[in-house]
C-alpha cells in the first residue's frame, strides 16, 4: 500500500492503534493462553490428553491453513472490511468458547477463533499503517504486539484460570476484540486500500524459514515447559503463570539490546540463547524450580533478539506489504504446528518408558524403606489402586496412601523420597522433546547466514 495515496491532514487514532495492536497479541497469544488450563479441562470435560490437544491445535491448524489462500483475498477486499470480519468471529468464538459445554463446541470455538484471526492478522498491518501514517512505526508495532503476545500467552491464561477459572480466559478477549472493531470502523481505515495493481516482488524466503524453525522451537518453552511444570511437577495454574512469566520479562529486556545489534548478530544470538535455554530444560535433573525459571529466561531472551528482526526481515523488500504480513503469520503457526507434530511422538514414546523406570523406582523405594513389612504392605496396596484409578495420561495421586498415615514421621519420608523419585524419572522423559525443541532453535540461527550476506530472497 502507497502511503502517497494518504490524505495529508489525519485525526489522531492513537487509541484506536492501541486498541488493534492489543488485537494483534491477543490473536498471537492465543496460539497457547490455554496451555496453563489444559488440566482443568482435563478434569472438567473428563477426556483424554490426545481429544484434550485438539483445544490447542484447532487454533494453530486454522490459522496454518487460512492463512495463504486469503493473499488473493487480502489484494483485493479493504483490509478494514477483512479486520472487520475477522473481528467479528472472533468476538462471536470467544463467546461461545466461554459458554462451550463440552469440548466439542470447545474446539469448534477455537477453529472459528482461529479462522478470525486470519483475517485479522491478514488485514492488521496495512490497517495500522493507515491508522499510524508510518509504515516504519505500524511495522514495529505490529512486530512488538507479535513478539509479546507470543510470548505472554501462557502466563496470561494460567493467571486468568487460578484467579477464576479457564472460561475467563475467553470471556475477556471478547471485549478486546470489540474495542478492535472501533479501529476497523475508523474513517482512517478507509484510506487503507488492497494492493491488488501493486507488484507481488520475491517474498523474504530466509526470513520466513527462520520464522518456521524459532516458532517449531518455541514449542519447547511455551508447551512442554508448561506441560512439565503443570502435570509432571503438580504446579497449580498461578504458580505455573509465576515460572513461565521469566519467558515474556525476559523477551521484553532483550528488545534494548536487540536494537543496538545487527541484524545478523540478533539472529544468531538469539537463536544460541533459545537453544542454550531449551538445552538446560533438557538436562533439568528433577523438580527445580529456580533452575527453570533461568532457563525459561535464557529461552525469553533468546526470542526477544531474534523474533524481531526475521519478523521485520519478513516484511521487507520491494512488492506488496499485505502479502508478505500474511505470508509471515503463517510462517509463525506453521512452525508451531511443524513443533507440536514433531515433538508429540517424541514425548509420547519417551513418557511410557519414563512411566515404567518411574513404577520401578517408586517400587524400589518402596522395597528398600526403612519399615516393618506390616506397614510396607499396606502403602503398597494403596499405591497400586491410585495407579490402576488413575486415566490414561494422568499421573495418580501418590501422595493419598501417606496423608491416611500423616502422623508417622518415618512414613512421610518414604512418601517424600518416592514423590521426587517418580518426579524425577518423569521429568528426564522430556529431555528428548527438549533437545529436538533446541535443534529446531540451533537450524533457525543459521538462517543469520542470509542476513550477513544479504540474501534474505534466497
Amino acid at each position: 500500500m502507497s502511503l502517497a495515496l494518504l490524505p495529508a491532514r489525519r485525526t489522531p487514532a492513537t487509541a484506536h492503534q492501541l486498541a488493534l495492536a492489543v488485537a494483534i497479541a491477543l490473536a498471537f497469544a492465543d496460539s497457547s493462553i490455554v496451555v496453563l488450563a489444559l488440566p482443568e479441562l482435563y478434569v472438567e470435560f473428563d477426556t483424554t490428553i490426545p481429544r484434550l490437544s485438539w483445544v490447542v491445535t484447532a487454533y494453530n491448524l486454522a490459522v496454518a491453513v487460512a492463512i495463504v489462500p486469503l493473499v488473493p483475498l487480502a489484494r483485493r477486499v479493504r483490509p478494514g472490511a477483512l479486520a472487520l470480519v475477522g473481528l467479528v468471529l472472533f468476538f462471536a468464538a470467544s463467546i461461545g468458547c466461554a459458554l462451550a459445554d463440552g469440548l466439542g463446541p470447545l474446539v469448534a470455538g477455537r477453529t472459528v477463533q482461529g479462522l478470525g484471526a486470519a483475517l485479522l492478522l491478514a488485514a492488521s498491518l496495512p490497517l495500522l499503517i493507515a491508522l499510524d501514517g508510518s509504515s516504519e512505526r505500524a511495522v514495529s508495532t505490529w512486530v512488538t504486539a507479535g513478539t509479546i503476545g507470543v510470548a505472554v500467552g501462557p502466563a496470561l491464561g494460567g493467571l486468568l484460570t487460578e484467579v477464576f477459572d479457564w472460561r475467563a480466559i475467553f470471556a475477556v478477549q471478547a471485549p478486546v476484540a470489540a474495542a478492535a472493531l472501533l479501529a476497523a470502523l475508523h474513517p482512517r481505515s478507509r484510506w487503507a486500500r488492497p494492493d491488488a495493481a501493486a507488484p507481488s516482488g520475491v517474498l523474504p524466503v530466509a526470513p520466513n524459514i527462520g520464522l518456521v524453525l524459532a516458532f517449531a522451537a518455541l514449542v519447547g518453552a511455551l508447551f512442554l515447559a508448561v506441560l512439565l511444570v503443570v502435570t509432571v511437577w503438580d504446579y497449580g495454574p498461578l504458580a505455573g503463570a509465576g515460572i513461565v512469566s521469566a519467558l515474556p520479562l525476559a523477551a521484553l529486556a532483550a528488545r534494548p539490546l536487540s536494537r543496538r545489534l545487527t541484524a545478523s548478530l540478533d539472529v544468531a544470538g538469539g537463536a544460541l540463547l533459545l537453544a542454550a535455554g531449551l538445552t538446560a530444560l533438557a538436562l533439568l535433573p528433577s523438580t527445580n524450580p529456580v533452575y527453570a525459571v533461568l532457563a525459561l529466561a535464557l529461552s525469553g531472551a533468546g526470542l526477544g533478539l531474534a523474533l524481531p528482526p526475521l519478523t521485520r526481515a519478513s516484511l521487507g523488500g520491494e512488492g506488496d506489504v499485505t502479502r508478505k504480513g500474511v505470508f509471515s503469520v503463517g510462517a509463525r503457526h506453521l512452525g508451531l504446528v511443524v513443533g507440536l507434530v514433531a515433538v508429540a511422538p517424541v514425548l509420547a514414546v519417551a513418557l511410557d518408558d519414563g512411566a515404567e523406570r518411574a513404577t520401578q523406582n517408586a517400587t524400589a523405594v518402596i522395597l528398600d524403606a526403612p519399615l516393618p513389612l506390616t506397614q510396607k504392605l499396606p502403602i503398597a496396596l494403596d499405591l497400586y489402586r491410585e495407579f490402576q484409578a488413575a486415566p490414561d495420561g494422568e499421573i495418580p495421586d501418590l501422595t493419598a496412601p501417606f496423608e491416611e498415615r500423616a502422623d508417622e514421621p518415618a512414613v512421610q519420608e518414604v512418601g517424600d523420597s518416592l514423590l521426587e523419585t517418580v518426579e524425577a524419572a518423569l521429568t528426564r522423559s522430556f529431555r528428548s522433546s527438549f533437545a529436538l525443541s533446541a535443534l529446531f532453535a540451533l537450524l533457525a540461527g543459521v538462517t543469520a547466514l542470509a542476513f550477513r550476506r544479504g540474501r534474505l530472497n534466497a
